[in-house]
């Protein structure tokens, strides 16, 4: 029983609270673990296998669409197949006399430069600023591309474009400057197309041809004459540097509108070239030491552009309209307009002083070829030319005509005339300052510019024929038969006026003032050259040397005595009423000139005749030659 007794029954599994929470926490604990090691790969490839499926169905959504997009915008591309078919505005360059550029007006577009003549520093200058990697890429540059959104994204604006230059010839030639996604689309397929068709050195003498480079230049033979007045093959360094820095923003680094902003822009180019290898240090340094200024072929103030705007005015009647590009030689003198500028210039404080606004002086040949023109004091200030377009009093400088009706109608210049108060048909002329001389020769009263001797004059030989000799002369002002008529009251031009004097000085023959030598087109046609033919004999050659002699007395003895020089001169004043307008008009041997002195509102002077500032106006202009 012992035995039986002492054998103990099997453990019955606790049932307390303790066994209950402590069993089933580590078999939960344990289950989780299993769980979560068995599961946790499942659920990542479930995550991956997902995002591959739906980046796969948007990437092919986003292809579907990109490539709709392409497709859409191939259809609009322009007409790619002949490079040359682009059509462009038309220019007009206008050149000096000796063949130097005087200005240019419209977009002009210099002669089409193989690749064999542009120079090697040009090309290494453009490609380092503008496409690095060009001989690299396929038309698109990825790497420049990134370059420039982490440059822009840094400086948190648009400083630097990611463009080729296939890019910008696509854009240049082909589309517009509209900034769209369309654009761009089709600019890069352009692009593509281009590269295809063409080698890298083919896709450069393209845009160096076509390129815009400010002041309505486009390619690089129109932009080195427009500003270095010199073909592109004889550039130097610092002269293609500036160039080349132009297409990032051509109106703004034009050198004719900010130099110092071309300058400074120019050093980014060198410093381009240094980067890239195709250019020594010292090379750069020299450069920017002497950089390239702009060419003036006339070096003055800019009051040439007055004459500059005649000739523009002036093409169609000789050429008919303008349909494509021109170059028009003319017949101006930088000598003589550098003359003309810088007498105009030291007038200026002794025309304010007196009250003389305005300014305008003229010089041309005998024959009427125009070699000087300055028609205002400030072109910028005012584009009026008081030369061609202002019409003015002459006063007694339009007593060349009376005289010369008195000398073909047999009066001498010795005859005797009374310098005293007159009447005819109840008018009274009166002299300047009212004084008179009492009997003086033609001669004398010429000289001395006796109003009531003219009117004499005038009267005897008939007003009429005052206005026949006017019209020999070219003048082409409404005349009328007034007695007033031989005292300047009908209002002339300089220019013609100054072409009146010109017939004098050349003998007796006819004069058209004219600046034309010829024209051509962009290819070199001649479209016009002036044959030199004229009205011929206008004046009797007698009635020519009486007239010559009559001027050289007014500088010799009479009223323009200022403007006498070393060599012998002929002219005469003139005066209006009131001081309103004064005039000197003479020549010496080989030029003729023009001068007027007035406000283009009529504002009287202080007490200005054309004796005094006019002539003195006139005196250093010529000894400035």
């Amino acid at each position: 029983m012992a035995a039986k007794g002492s054998k103990k029954k099997a453990a019955k599994p606790k049932t307390g609270k303790l066994a209950r929470w402590r069993k089933p926490a580590g078999r939960a604990r344990k289950a989780r673990s299993v769980k979560t090691t068995k599961q946790q790969p499942h659920l990542w490839l479930r995550l991956v296998r997902g995002g591959l499926y739906w980046g796969a169905v948007a990437g092919i959504w986003l292809f579907i669409v990109v490539s709709g997009l392409v497709a859409w915008y191939a259809t609009d591309l322009p007409d790619i197949s002949d490079l040359g078919a682009r059509a462009r505005s038309a220019g007009i360059t206008i050149t000096a006399a000796d063949g130097s550029l005087l200005a240019s007006r419209g977009d002009v577009y210099g002669r089409h430069v193989p690749r064999a003549e542009l120079p090697q520093i040009l090309i290494d200058a453009v490609v380092a600023v503008e496409d690095r990697r060009f001989y690299d890429h396929f038309g698109l540059d990825p790497i420049g591309l990134v370059r420039a959104v982490y440059t822009n994204l840094r400086a948190g604006r648009l400083v630097q474009g990611g463009s080729t230059l296939t890019q910008q010839i696509a854009k240049n030639v082909f589309l517009t400057p509209e900034r769209s996604l369309k654009r761009k689309v089709q600019e890069l397929l352009l692009a593509f197309w281009l590269e295809r068709n063409f080698s890298k050195d083919k896709l450069l003498t393209i845009y160096l041809n076509r390129v815009y480079l400010g002041a309505g230049a486009y390619g690089v033979d129109a932009a080195a004459r427009r500003y270095f007045a010199k073909p592109v093959s004889e550039l130097s360094l610092a002269e293609a540097a500036m160039l080349a820095g132009l297409p990032k923003a051509p109106s703004r680094y034009a050198p004719t509108r900010d130099l110092a902003a071309a300058r400074a822009r120019a050093a980014v180019v060198l410093d381009a070239m240094v980067a890239s290898d195709r250019l020594e240090e010292s090379a750069a340094v020299a450069a920017k030491v002497a950089p390239a200024g702009v060419a003036d072929a006339l070096g003055g103030s800019g009051a040439a552009r007055y004459f500059a705007d005649w000739v523009i005015d002036r093409v169609p009647a000789y050429v008919g309209p303008i349909t494509g590009d021109l170059e028009v030689r003319t017949t101006l003198n930088g000598a003589v307009q550098r003359a003309a500028e810088a007498a105009v210039a030291a007038s200026r404080a002794a025309g304010l002083e007196s009250g003389a606004g305005e300014v305008a002086l003229v010089a041309m040949t005998p024959d009427g070829a125009v070699r000087g023109m300055v028609g205002g004091r400030n072109y910028v200030a005012s584009q009026y030319n008081r030369v061609t377009q202002a019409r003015r009093q002459p006063g007694s400088a339009f007593k060349i005509a009376v005289y010369a009706a008195a000398l073909k109608a047999g009066i001498g210049r010795d005859a005797i005339f009374e310098d005293a108060p007159i009447q005819v048909e109840g008018w009274q002329p009166k002299n300047y300052g009212n004084k008179y001389r009492g009997s003086l020769t033609v001669t004398e009263a010429f000289a001395r510019s006796s109003n009531v001797v003219a009117v004499q004059l005038s009267e005897r030989a008939g007003r009429g024929q005052v206005i026949v000799a006017a019209r020999r002369l070219g003048i082409t002002a409404p005349l009328t038969p007034h007695p007033s008529l031989a005292l300047g009251v009908a209002e002339v031009s300089l220019l013609e006026l100054t072409g009146a004097y010109a017939v004098v000085a050349s003998g007796g023959l006819g004069v058209v003032p004219h600046a034309i030598a010829e024209i051509r087109d962009r290819k070199g046609t001649m479209l016009y050259r002036r044959a030199g033919s004229g009205p011929g004999q206008v004046l009797a050659p007698d009635v020519a040397a009486g007239l010559d002699a009559l001027l050289r007395a007014v500088v010799r003895e009479g009223t323009g005595r200022r403007a006498a020089l070393d060599v012998p001169a002929a002219g005469k004043t003139g005066t209006s009423q009131d001081s309103r307008d004064a005039w000197f008009l003479g020549y010496r041997d080989g030029l003729v000139a023009g001068v007027w002195l007035g406000n283009d509102d009529g504002t009287p002077m202080k007490g200005v005749t054309g004796g005094t500032l006019p002539a003195s106006l006139w005196h250093d202009f010529m000894t400035r030659l």
